[in-house]
């Protein structure tokens, strides 16, 4: 594989990883289990999976890719807890399924789609200050 497609990768890699923390450092500030780093790490490692996919599997990229979705639902649903009469984690559940969707965006090179994704997702989750509010 020569150095330019390395290069860019590296690229795609950085960006991905500076985007899931600006969503995981949100989750971080309100304490929540799954925040800056966990959040980096899925933005990286589904953008490095997509970009393997697509290399690998030229013929069938869809095949790695399918399992990242799957693969990360199946970590948002260990973050859910039922505790008495409420349901605890499905904000952080949904913030990692979709901070994969952006590091996979990033992996395909949209971009714009990806820092208004980011932009997005950061905004809802700073709903939860209104939600406070609106509880008291």
């Amino acid at each position: 594989m020569d150095f330019q497609l390395q290069a860019l990768m590296v690229g795609k890699l950085l960006l991905a990883a500076f985007f899931g923390g600006l969503i995981g450092y949100e989750r971080e500030r309100l304490y929540k289990p799954a925040g800056l780093r966990t959040h980096m790490l899925v933005c990286l490692g589904s953008a490095l999976f997509t970009m393997l996919s697509f290399l690998a599997f030229p013929q069938d990229p869809a095949r790695v890719a399918s399992y990242v979705v799957m693969g990360i639902g199946f970590i948002g649903a260990g973050t859910v807890l039922q505790m008495r009469e409420k349901v605890i984690g499905l904000t952080t559940a949904a913030s990692l399924w979709t901070t994969a969707a952006i590091g996979m965006a990033i992996a395909l090179e949209y971009y714009l789609v990806a820092i208004a994704m980011t932009a997005l997702v950061y905004l809802i989750l700073k709903l939860a200050k209104i939600e406070k509010k609106k509880k008291k």
